[in-house]
């Protein structure tokens, strides 16, 4: 089965005046259909740089990016643009939504630029909404929703053209650890329905909730690390609603 991402000897070179800053320095890796990706480094290691990339927001300074067998690095702007619209699905940590408009109308406003007719985007935004458990939502504007629930709106509105892969950058840096670990339950969700995710964090706790985990430093893959066993979000989740044990009056927990 052919890769849906093909990334060789991949650089990207940014400069400071005339001094070059090596971002990436020749990076190599591919990521099959289905997959579970986590991109893990610290600041200045190149995964922003990489991320820009894989979501035809810049193209490399030298090496080949192939999204599902197409080499992206020759293509046209606006080429890159009907890819960006059409096979990928971003996810940010700040949401991106747009704040005068409805959970509902902020899904559809992809498959606008994608042309597709009104009525049929009104039944896919729902239809994407009802998927991240937001049916009661359609109406509200981001100021009118939680973070988690804004970051729910946000994924729907990344899945409704049926991308090729979910882009995710830091998508839980924002939330507490409950509306966090929803988010990766959702990501779960998806992964186990087939789709392709390439996670950004920083956090080893959400790295793990995926199959692999890509370390980087300063601009170089420096390791591919497979998951033996994910953490399950759902497993998180249901610890989270656990009762406290209850204490005595000493302060000790009857648990113990």
């Amino acid at each position: 089965m052919q890769p849906v991402i093909e990334v060789q000897d991949l650089t990207r070179v940014y400069y400071a005046g005339t001094v070059p800053v090596p971002a990436l320095r020749g990076v190599s890796f591919t990521v099959e259909p289905g997959e579970f990706v986590a991109i893990m480094g610290p600041s200045g290691s190149g995964k922003s740089s990489l991320m820009n990339i894989l979501g035809c927001l810049d193209t490399p300074s030298s090496g080949s990016y192939r999204l599902e067998g197409r080499e992206i690095s020759s293509l046209s702007d606006d080429q890159r643009a009907a890819i960006r619209n059409r096979r990928i699905g971003f996810v940010f940590q700040t949401f991106n939504l747009l704040p005068r408009l409805t959970a509902l109308q902020n899904v559809e406003l992809p498959m606008q630029y994608a042309g597709v007719p009104r009525s049929r985007r009104t039944a896919l935004a729902k239809e994407a909404l009802a998927s991240v458990g937001l049916s009661g939502r359609l109406h509200h504007r981001p100021n009118q929703l939680s973070g988690g629930q804004a970051q729910r709106v946000a994924i729907a509105r990344a899945l409704v053209n049926d991308p090729a892969i979910v882009l995710a950058d830091e998508p839980t840096g924002n939330l507490d650890t409950r509306s966090g670990e929803e988010i990766m339950a959702i990501f779960q969700s998806l992964h186990r329905r087939g789709k392709t995710i390439v996670l950004v964090t920083h956090e080893p706790d959400i790295a793990r909730h995926g199959q692999r985990i890509l370390h980087f430093r300063d601009g170089l893959l420096v390791q591919d690390e497979r998951v033996a066993q994910p953490v399950d979000a759902r497993d998180v989740l249901e610890r989270l609603t656990e009762p406290a044990a209850p204490v005595n009056a000493e302060g000790v927990s009857a648990a113990r």
